[in-house]
């Protein structure tokens, strides 16, 4: 008896010592679960088949009473569990499949490599590739990435930046726009038209040569003769920026779809959506143009591919991407042969060199 009571009042100490503070441990787990609980912003968690499994080997030790203990599941749903579990079916993965990040890898290389293709267009491929994913996962992965759909989709707001697809095109975009000159000839003032095209990745011009009559059958010869021009600079041209003025006939047009370029017209009174063209025109007059008076066709011909000789060879470009070099020309010179100035159309155009010694 005696024996008895000894273990009895061990048992009663220990009970009033831990149990307690194994209660107060509880409570504290709990209050963390609920703080934590609510700084998620669904009340359901999806628990994966090993924590489901987790949950149940732990419950099991406890026999299975966990009413008040159940934080991340409602009781009934344990309880669900636990019969699956003794029934033998094995659990599987709640929602869908989560997308792998080679799958992320690839549909953010074939967005930002085609930025003209649409969301149903890119899972296609990935199909070719034996990845799988939906237009709206692959709508999620390339909003996550930044990179949208190409601006010729026109929507209220373009999703894509007009200079950012620009800038992953200029290697094979061409953009153009006329300007015109007054001449005077003997028969009065008349006004030349001259087309000018500008290769944005490398910055270099062609002009042509002026007219009086930017006719359908003028323009069309136009294309025909700067994509020749493309040729010899080894550009190959997929777009073709021009605004939107009637000048530009559909034959026109046609000559550029013939080689695989998509012509894209700018919007009515949007001269910035052109802005290499323009700036281009608004260098020529400034630099060149405005401080001559011409008397002839052949006079404002020789001035042009004059100047646009300097601007593609020899003038210095200050774009970003550009870094004050000249478009065309090797330029390492010799670092101490004498200075050379070169005037042409009569100091307007000034270039320097050095000779090697």
């Amino acid at each position: 008896g005696k024996m008895n009571s000894t273990i009895s009042l061990l048992l009663v100490f220990l009970n009033q010592f831990f149990m307690p503070r194994h209660n107060a441990q509880l409570r504290l787990l709990k209050a963390q679960i609920a703080i934590l609980r609510a700084r998620i912003p669904t009340q359901r968690i999806i628990l994966s088949p090993a924590e489901k499994a987790e949950l149940l080997r732990i419950g099991e030790e406890c026999g299975h009473d966990i009413d008040g203990l159940m934080e991340v599941a409602k009781p009934a749903t344990y309880k669900r569990w636990l019969a699956q579990m003794r029934g033998g079916r094995p659990f599987k993965a709640v929602g869908r499949p989560r997308l792998t990040q080679e799958l992320r890898d690839v549909v953010i290389r074939i967005g930002s490599e085609n930025l003209l293709w649409g969301y149903k267009r890119i899972a296609g491929e990935l199909k070719k590739l034996g990845l799988y994913a939906g237009a709206n996962s692959v709508k999620r992965i390339l909003n996550d990435a930044g990179i949208h759909p190409s601006p010729e989709r026109r929507k209220k707001k373009p999703a894509l930046p007009w200079t950012t697809f620009i800038r992953a095109h200029m290697e094979t975009m061409v953009a153009c726009d006329f300007f015109s000159k007054t001449v005077f000839t003997l028969r009065g003032p008349r006004t030349a038209y001259v087309l000018m095209f500008i290769h944005l990745g490398s910055r270099r011009v062609f002009c042509c040569a002026p007219t009086y009559a930017p006719d359908s059958a003028w323009v069309t010869q136009q294309a025909r003769n700067t994509l020749m021009w493309c040729a010899e600079q080894g550009v190959t041209p997929d777009f073709l920026i021009r605004d939107a003025d009637t000048k530009f006939s559909a034959s026109f047009d046609a000559v550029w779809a013939s080689e695989g370029a998509r012509v894209m017209q700018i919007p009515h009174r949007a001269p910035d959506a052109n802005a290499f063209a323009e700036s281009f025109i608004a260098t020529i007059k400034r630099e060149c143009l405005d401080f001559f008076v011409c008397f002839s066709r052949a006079q404002l011909d020789y001035i042009l591919r004059t100047w646009v000789r300097h601007y593609n060879t020899e003038r210095p470009h200050r774009g970003r991407d550009i870094g004050n070099n000249v478009l065309q020309v090797d330029f390492r010179p010799a670092r101490d042969g004498p200075i050379q100035r070169r005037r042409q159309l009569g100091g307007i155009v000034t270039s320097y060199t050095r000779d090697a010694a």
